[in-house]
This record gives C-alpha cells, structure tokens and sequence, in this order.
C-alpha cells in the first residue's frame, strides 16, 4: 500500500485517524487469512478426510480435529468481521472510533448503507459456519457449515472498488470467483499440513484428494484474476508502468509458480506418499514453501484492494447515467438485428457453460474409452442447453432484459424452459455417477455427496409433480407481482438469484416429468399427465394476467432509464405477457408428448417382462387365476 500510495491516496477530507486507518488495513489480513485456515478445514474435512466405515456419515477422530480447528479458526473470523465492520464504518464516516457522530451513526451504516449490510451478512455467515463446525457430529453438518463458509465470502464482493466499475457484474462475479478460490486452494494446503499426523496411512489419499481440489482452485483463480485485471487496467502496459500493475504482477507470478509447484506435487509428491504414506517430510517442506508464496499473494491482495487502480471505478463526468445503472454501455436501439448482434459477456455464466460442456464431453470420452455407450442425442441436448444458456445470459436477451419489459420475459422464458429441458434430457446426474471415481473409505468425494442428495427426503419432497409444478409456476406470481422483479433490475445480488432460481426451478420441473437421471420414484403417468396439464393452465393465467394488468411494474426502474412513457411501458407489459403464455406452448407440448411416449414404452417393457415370465414358469400366473376362478365358481 506505500508502493500504490494508499495510505495517502485514501486521506479524506476529515481523517478517522491512524488506528483507523492502519487497524483496517491489519484486520482485513487477519480476517482473509482465517478465513482461508476455516474453509480449508472445513472442506477437506468434509470432502477428503476418511470417515467411519461402521457409520457411513459418522466423523472420524481425525474429522472431529478438524472441525474443532475450524470452530476455533472461525471464531478469529468472525471477530476480525466485526471489527472490520465497526473500522469501515468509521472509515466511511470520516471520524474516529472515540467521535460521538461515529456512535450516532454506527448503526445506521451496519444495516442501511449497501457496504455496511454486506458485511453484516458476511460476518452473520461465518457465526454460523462456526456454530455448525463445533457441534458437528456428522459429516453432513461439516458440509453445511461448508457451505455457509463459502457464502460469507460473497458478499465481501460487493465492498472495495470492484462494486463501483461500470462493469459492475463482471467485477462483482470475478471477484467472489476469486475469493471461493484462494480459500480452497491456500486453506486446504494449510489444513492438510496440520493434520499430516493424524491421518496415519491416509496422507497419500487425502493429498491426491486435495490436489484435485486446488487443481480447481488454481483455474478459478487464474481465470478471475484475469477478468478482473482486464476490467481494471487501461493494457498490458499498466503492469510494469504503475504501482498498481505492480502488484498485479506480483502475483500473476506468484500463481504461476504455484502452479507449477502444483504440477510437481501432482507427479512426484502423491505418488510417493501413495506408496509410502507415513513418509510426509518432502510434502511438507514443500507445502511450507507454498503456503509462505500464498501469504504473500494474500497480503499483496489486501493492498490491491485498498489501492486506485488506473482505470476509475466510479463513473466519469458527462458519462450516460443509464449505463452506470445497468452496468455496461447502454446499447443502441433494439431492433431485430441489434437483438441478434448485441452480446455482453457475463464472464461468470460463460465460463460456468463451458465448463459443463467440457466436462459433460470429457466424462462421455471416458465412457467409451472403457467401452460403454452413451447415446449421442443426450450429448447434443446437453450442448445445445449450455449454448442457449451462453447467449441468454451475455447476448440479446441479457443485454436488452435491463431495458425493455418483453426483452426480459423472453430471457425469463428462456432461462425457465429452454436451457433447463435440454439440460435435463442429457442426463448429467446419471453420466457423473458412472465417470466420478468411487470412494471405499467411509469419506464422501463428489459421486457419495450427489448420491445422498438425490435420494434425500429433500428431494423425496421436491421430486412430488405437484410441488415441483407450484415451484415452477407460483414462483412467477411471487417474483411479478411483488417488488422482487425491481429489486433484480436494481440489485446485482437479486439479479442473480433470479437466474439460479429460473434455471433450477425449471430443472426441477422438468426433471420430474422427462427426467432421465436417478432419484426419488416418480408417480405413476396419469398423475404426471394431470399435474403437466395444471400447471400449464397456471402459466396461461399468468401470461393473460400480465397482458390485462394496469399498473407497470417496477415503473421506478424504467424511468430512472428515461423511459417515462407510462402508454408505452404498458404496452410493452402487454407484449411481455403474451410471450410468456405463447413461449410455454411449444417446450409444454413437448414434454407431454414425452410423457406419454415414457408411458407407452413403459406398458410395453411391462408386457415383455411378463411375457419372458410366462414363458419361464409355463404361464404360472395365468393358470392360478384360472384356479381361482374355478373354485369361485364351484362354491357358487
């Protein structure tokens, strides 16, 4: 932060004084620090460590260390979070922690000002994270505790320089992306050298575990960096010509050569301890070197966030005031061409689609190099939903859905129907448990955790047709017809939840009704036919009821756009909800055709099987109720 000029690039005109201002800067590095040390524990307890093998779930001894640690990690964390809330609130007022305006207003920035409320929901997650590890007894509380672990990272997001870029999203996305991954990779080093000498003749295993792990983690982070260092340097040239750039390069460097220390580990370090368990001195003087290159890479990330970078991230003079409000250029007027040529990536949703795509073609490879079939039509449905879902999210229907009411029913529409069917047609559940490696050890990797999700009593509950119908169409009424549809247009954070839900919602239904992959047992086909047939009345009352409304919804939005003709904002309403009923014909007759050809096939393979019967016991069944009739007919 000397070398950047923070510390006197910060000055406001009211200083909150030294303690502020240097115990800010310490707290956020303890606070990143511990937070790496509680999800590495966490997750390589949760997801490596092997557990008991009487108890499948049960922690082992090894496992309960782990969550101790982790419950005494988040504990730090979670008082670094709150002191980092009451040392940013004094920062933001501009007077110091002893000031009477600082006690007068504390509260009202912890829980009214965006910043303040994100970290109050940060630091809300880690006191739960941290109560979940220290009562853990199973390994499904550690999971949880995970999960509430990663989610405090997202908010800290949404603070710092990166929430006021005009590429809002992209600064936002990446960053959260690259918070999840430092933590994984720097945390579960950590951890994994901590417990070497508790695992006995685990450490081979549990290394290897890891090591796919940050194998993830590295490409996260490499990924993200990139994005963001993209949307904050002017060109190649900021990187050697700037303080900023400076640390920038500092650690790209230090990345790489974690990579590359990566690589080694993978070839050389496992292998060894694989065949050698109980010999950990190389791996931990290698890991020692790593986590020291990690410290730094993490000190220098605070200072990168506490320092201007050469591009301003708060909106210049004179500049359109509805591209600050939705977060990238404000594009020309929609017309059908501009609707089909206009793209913004959303680099977060594009990665996440190639991703899947990659990995659903490689799993396919793997298949037929051990020589089982996968038919081709589930890999083309299967790439056909993550190229929907590429151009809903970063091409026309992204870009004019901030603008235009229809615009965003069509990407609505899409992201509910036409990405989730064929992404369900693939079968992505049932290719990943006969790719994904097999745990005998009492731990869960990724194939034991999917295993016990899709046959919980959470999704027993969800996989009912009825409950997956209301999900999928009640959730149109509550999203339209209360202030959530102008909270996702105003806030980044709902805008995103609005996405996940519409994709998964959809998943979700249709997963109940043409699903492919295993899970709960489905109902017989009448009642999925009755239910299919509901739920599409619903959605054609909803489209009629948002063609016949009066009022515009979120209106606030729409003129703060300059769109201040409320006859148009209307008609354009009208036009919305005629989409939304006519878009749901076309997928909805599809899965009922589906439907019924499951239910005719299934007739069919019935009629077989008991055809093959009969052919095996001479028609038993048949001459028994023959019998049976008879003697009825003799006692008449």
């Amino acid at each position: 932060m000397t070398i950047t000029g923070a510390f006197t690039a910060n000055q406001q005109l009211e200083s909150a004084g030294d303690v502020v201002q240097f115990g800010l800067v310490a707290a956020r590095g303890v606070h990143d620090g511990v937070a790496a040390l509680t999800i590495g524990l966490l997750i390589v307890a949760a997801f490596a460590l092997p557990a008991q093998k009487a108890d499948h779930g049960a922690m082992s001894s090894v496992q309960h260390r782990a969550a101790r640690w982790a419950a005494i990690a988040g504990s730090i964390w979670f008082l670094a979070a709150v002191l980092g809330i009451v040392l940013t609130g004094a920062n933001t007022l501009g007077v110091p922690l002893t000031s009477p305006v600082f006690a007068r207003n504390f509260l009202l920035f912890a829980f009214q000002v965006e910043i303040g409320q994100s970290l109050v929901v940060s630091a809300a997650a880690v006191l739960i994270a941290t109560v979940l590890a220290a009562l853990a007894t199973r390994a499904t509380t550690l999971a949880f505790a995970t999960v509430a672990a990663l989610f405090a990272l997202l908010p800290l997001a949404l603070s710092g320089h990166a929430a006021g870029s005009l590429e809002h999203a992209n600064a936002v996305n990446s960053l959260a992306v690259h918070l999840v991954g430092v933590c994984v990779w720097a945390g579960g080093l950590v951890a994994v050298v901590l417990l070497r000498t508790r695992m006995k003749g685990a450490t081979g295993r549990v290394v290897a575990r890891y090591s796919t792990l940050a194998g993830w983690a590295f490409g996260a982070v490499a990924f993200s960096g990139i994005v963001n260092a993209q949307l904050r340097l002017t060109g190649p040239l900021d990187l050697f010509t700037t303080p900023y750039g400076w640390l920038i390069t500092t650690k790209a460097t230090i990345l790489v050569l974690l990579g590359v220390a990566g690589v080694v580990q993978r070839r050389k370090l496992v292998p060894g301890l694989l065949r050698a368990p109980t010999d950990r001195r190389l791996f931990v003087r290698f890991a020692l070197a790593e986590i020291v290159f990690m410290a730094v890479a993490i000190g220098v990330s605070v200072a990168v966030s506490r320092s201007q970078p050469p591009i301003p991230q708060t909106p210049e003079t004179g500049a359109d005031t509805r591209s600050g409000l939705i977060g990238y250029p404000y594009p020309p007027e929609q017309t059908m061409q501009t609707y089909l040529s206009q793209w913004h990536i959303d680099w977060m949703w594009l990665a996440l689609a190639l991703v899947g795509a990659g990995w659903y073609l490689w799993s396919v490879r793997k298949l037929r190099q051990r020589g089982d079939s996968w038919p081709v039509g589930r890999t083309i449905a299967w790439l056909v939903g993550c190229a929907v879902f590429i151009w809903t999210t970063s091409g026309g229907p992204a870009v004019y859905g901030m603008i235009h009411f229809s615009s965003h029913m069509v990407q609505h529409m899409l992201l509910m129907m036409f990405v989730p069917l064929p992404l369900v047609l693939g079968g992505p559940v049932l290719l990943a448990l006969r790719t994904l490696p097999v745990r005998n050890d009492g731990s869960r990797g990724a194939r034991e955790w999917l295993m016990l999700f899709v046959h919980s009593r959470w999704m027993q509950f969800l996989g009912k047709p009825a409950v997956a119908g209301v999900i999928f169409a009640g959730s149109l009424v509550v999203f339209y017809f209360t202030p959530a549809f102008e909270y996702s247009m105003q806030s980044h954070e709902w805008h995103i939840v609005m996405i996940v839900h519409f994709v998964f919602s959809g998943y979700l239904f249709f997963w109940v009704f043409v699903g492919i992959d295993p899970g709960p047992q489905r109902p017989q086909y009448p009642i999925l036919i009755i239910a299919l047939l509901a739920t599409l009345a619903f959605h054609a009352f909803f489209g009629v009821a948002v063609m016949t409304s009066q009022s515009v919804y979120a209106i606030d939005w729409f003129h703060a756009l300059g769109q201040t003709n409320d006859r148009a904002l209307l008609d354009d309403q009208h036009v919305g909800g005629g989409i939304a009923w006519g878009a749901s014909e076309l997928p909805m007759v599809f899965v009922a055709l589906l439907v019924v050809r499951n239910w005719v096939r299934s007739d069919e393979r019935i009629a077989k099987r008991k055809d093959r019967q009969a052919e095996r016991d001479g028609d038993a069944e048949l001459k028994a109720y023959n019998e049976r009739l008879s003697a009825m007919q003799r006692r008449d």
